[in-house]
């Protein structure tokens, strides 16, 4: 059996799958589904940006974090948390889709504020979970391999879901599309818990103990070096496929084609990133991987800026959408390769110990762009067009790949925290 295959053929990948499919889902409703809801149903594009912002509590989990560290639920202190965040998804999504948008905007907004935080826990003790059960060597493969099955996910809420809604009314494809968290929830039932030592025994140590470890660790201004990689290094490509759906639309391209052509187009690039940069990374060390990897992920940005200056085309034909699938495949391979490495630099950051408030403060952080600064994307892409919107998002990409020259120096091999 060749190594990759026999690294990848373990229990613990296994998992990784569920728990990156599982925290994905949600996601991509909201970035995807939500905002081609919406527009289907006649609301603004400024609005339909501002949704961007009911994903605050991504950038805020850390603030609960320190609770699914302390304190054990029924079925642990990792699986409980989990089972019950993916039972209020399952019922948050299907009863969305029971509203419109056009007449009953307040309860949709609150909704999917729900949806948001119930997927934001979800996460934390997910990326806890998975933390604890993959050894420091497995941390690269183990996370490209959650990323993949994340991605995966996306293929529900923007490609099948989309495609339903064609067929079904929205009510029906809500519940299709959240029936969907039902494999974690057997996941999670057939799963064992972590034993992890040093765990906090009152709240007062899981609020402060993670902090003080890792500024610790650190000190001061390597904490702040490395947070501030943490904010700027997926910025740009997450500015840039803010809007990705209504762009398509905007284009004129369908549904159906979104559906079929975009969303696949960008995913199975992503997917063989994404694996391909774990498998990669066992070579390479996540160091080298992060700078390899970002500078893909930069580059292939300027190929939305293309197909903006394209234009809309008077009829959309077999040309039209072989150059949408490059430009997204492109895109897309690139965010597969930058985003495996990010959340293995992410994961190896964090101490055992605390991985529930420590992977959540990072991952908090990275989600900033994705919740404030994307609720400014319509504004800006109406505002200077989309051609100069998407060669903004380039530059916004360079910040972050010069900061690895010192949180993450190419010949250099980190210290890993102790648990």
């Amino acid at each position: 059996m060749p190594d990759w295959l026999r690294l990848l053929l373990t229990r613990r990948m296994l998992i990784c799958v569920f728990t990156g499919f599982s925290s994905g889902l949600p996601l991509y409703l909201l970035l995807n589904l939500l905002p081609a809801w919406l527009r289907s149903e006649s609301v603004d594009l400024k609005t339909i940006g501002l949704f961007a912002l009911i994903q605050f509590p991504y950038t805020w989990k850390f603030l609960w974090a320190p609770a699914l560290d302390r304190y054990r639920l029924p079925l642990g202190r990792r699986r409980g948390w989990i089972l019950l965040s993916q039972a209020g998804l399952l019922l948050s999504i299907g009863v969305l889709g029971g509203f419109s948008p056009a007449s009953d905007l307040t309860p949709v907004i609150w909704l999917s504020v729900a949806l948001a935080f119930l997927s934001a826990t979800q996460d934390v003790a997910l990326d806890a979970y998975r933390r604890e059960i993959l050894t420091d060597q497995e941390l690269g493969l183990g996370n490209s391999v959650h990323v993949n099955a994340y991605r995966i996910a996306g293929l529900v809420p923007g490609s099948l879901s989309l495609i339903l809604a064609d067929l079904l009314p929205w009510a029906q494809v809500f519940w299709i599309t959240a029936a969907f968290m039902l494999p974690g929830m057997v996941m999670v039932l057939l799963v064992s818990e972590p034993a992890v030592v040093g765990t906090p025994k009152t709240l007062r140590q899981a609020v402060i103990e993670p902090f003080h470890e890792f500024i610790g660790r650190q000190g001061w201004s390597g904490a702040l070096l490395v947070l501030g990689f943490i904010f700027l290094y997926k910025l740009g490509d997450s500015l840039a496929t803010a809007l990705s759906t209504p762009f398509y639309l905007d284009l004129g391209y369908s549904k159906t084609d979104i559906g079929v052509i975009a969303k696949h187009a960008g995913l199975w690039p992503a997917v063989i990133g994404g694996l391909l940069g774990g498998l990669w990374m066992v070579r390479l060390g996540i160091n080298r991987a992060l700078w390899l990897f970002g500078l893909v992920q930069m580059i292939t940005i300027l190929g939305f800026a293309w197909l903006a200056w394209r234009g809309v085309q008077p009829s959309i034909d077999a040309v039209d959408r072989a150059a949408l699938a490059a430009v997204i495949g492109a895109e897309y391979l690139g965010v597969g390769l930058g985003t495996a490495a990010f959340i293995a630099f992410i994961a190896r950051a964090t101490n055992p110990a605390f991985t529930a408030t420590q992977f959540a403060l990072f991952t908090s952080l990275a989600a900033v762009p994705r919740t404030f600064i994307n609720a400014s994307a319509g504004w800006l892409a109406e505002t200077v067009g989309w051609v100069s919107f998407f060669i903004f998002c380039f530059l916004l990409a360079v910040p972050g790949l010069a900061m690895l020259l010192k949180v993450a120096p190419w010949n250099e091999t980190p210290r890993l925290p102790k648990s």
